[in-house]
């Protein structure tokens, strides 16, 4: 087996809005506050980008507008490349808040950063293709998808998501069967991510969970959610890990005091691959724009609030002095 390697993963990311214009007066860096230093230490950062990145300003709509449009500057994509992002996911319900011109931008300024992407694409081919990232010798393969908006998905000759619906009937689960089996082909490490369910929801549904393991048995090594905007219990299935939601982490969102959507965490994953060996956490905090370390009492809310959450899916949170983790295999 090839590694050890360490894969920074998180959830949304939103650089629009008010963060757009925050960046503007204090600098590319400043979202990523104290939690910078952790993310270098990382081989390979990987994030779901909850934007666009375009100097289009006309908001798509069909028949009536969206409630948020999401959309930074194109120069915004210097806060990608401080932080070290290897990978973005574009499979969501923002990468088309701009119409086709602001996706097929945004795709165009992460190219020209060298910043990997899949899950949304000029056609449903490119779309669906895997993401292959390299560090240390290893390959890691990322496919994305997205199970809303449908208005958006791509077709053979025009932009989209990667949509698909979440169900276990054959023909609706055999795109993700072949899009993992094309992965498998190019990459030592198979992860996949997809933008789905509702806000605001602690835990996954019955439907979700199934999902989730049959796309391990499908043939993915980890399973990696977000959409909810609150971290969800982690789950141990065969031998490998189903993130079923990973929070938000950089963003400008009206925080609800009771769910704290502000509380998010850093998932470090340790693999030596094929296999996830651990998953450690790392608790954040987002406040004015910016993500940084969480510290008491906040910290050990959210850590109880996880471990309450994975006991209820059967899996165990270690906490010590200076770890929490999931030991996967």
């Amino acid at each position: 087996m090839a590694g050890p390697l360490t894969l920074a993963i998180v959830g949304d990311v939103m650089l629009g809005r008010l963060v757009n214009q925050v960046i503007s007066q204090k600098g590319f860096g400043y979202p990523w506050g104290d939690v910078l230093p952790v993310l270098q230490q990382a081989d390979l950062f990987l994030i779901n980008l909850e934007c666009t990145m375009t100097a289009h300003t006309q908001p798509w709509h069909d028949g009536e507008y969206k409630v948020f449009y999401f959309r930074a500057e194109p120069s915004v994509v210097d806060t990608l490349k401080i932080g070290g992002v290897a990978f973005a996911a574009v499979g969501n319900n923002h990468i088309g808040d701009f119409g086709a011109q602001g996706l097929l931008e945004t795709l165009a300024v992460l190219d020209r950063a060298g910043i990997a992407h899949t899950g949304a694409g000029p056609n449903l081919a490119a779309a669906r293709a895997p993401a292959v990232l390299s560090s240390k010798g290893v390959r890691v393969g990322v496919v994305a998808f997205a199970d809303y908006p449908l208005a958006w998905a791509a077709t053979e000759t025009t932009p989209g998501i990667n949509y698909i619906p979440i169900s276990l009937d054959p023909e609706d689960f055999a795109p993700v069967e072949r899009v993992l089996a094309t992965a498998r082909q190019h990459a030592d490490l198979v992860v996949f991510t997809i933008h789905w369910g509702p806000n605001m929801q602690s835990r996954p549904p019955d439907l979700f969970r199934a999902f989730a393991r049959r796309v391990i048995d499908a043939g993915a090594d980890l399973f990696w959610g977000h959409s909810a905007h609150l971290v969800q219990g982690i789950e141990v299935y065969g031998g490998k890990a189903i993130l079923y939601d990973t929070g938000d982490f950089v963003d400008d969102y009206a925080v609800d005091p009771l769910e704290r959507n502000d509380l998010s965490a850093l998932f470090l994953v340790q693999i030596r691959p094929p296999v996830v060996e651990r998953i450690d956490l790392v608790p954040v905090c987002i406040s004015d724009m910016q993500v940084n370390l969480a510290a008491e009492p906040e910290k050990g809310s959210f850590i109880r609030r996880l471990a309450r959450l994975c006991r209820e899916m059967d899996t165990e949170l270690k906490i010590d002095a200076d770890r929490v983790s999931v030991h996967v295999s």
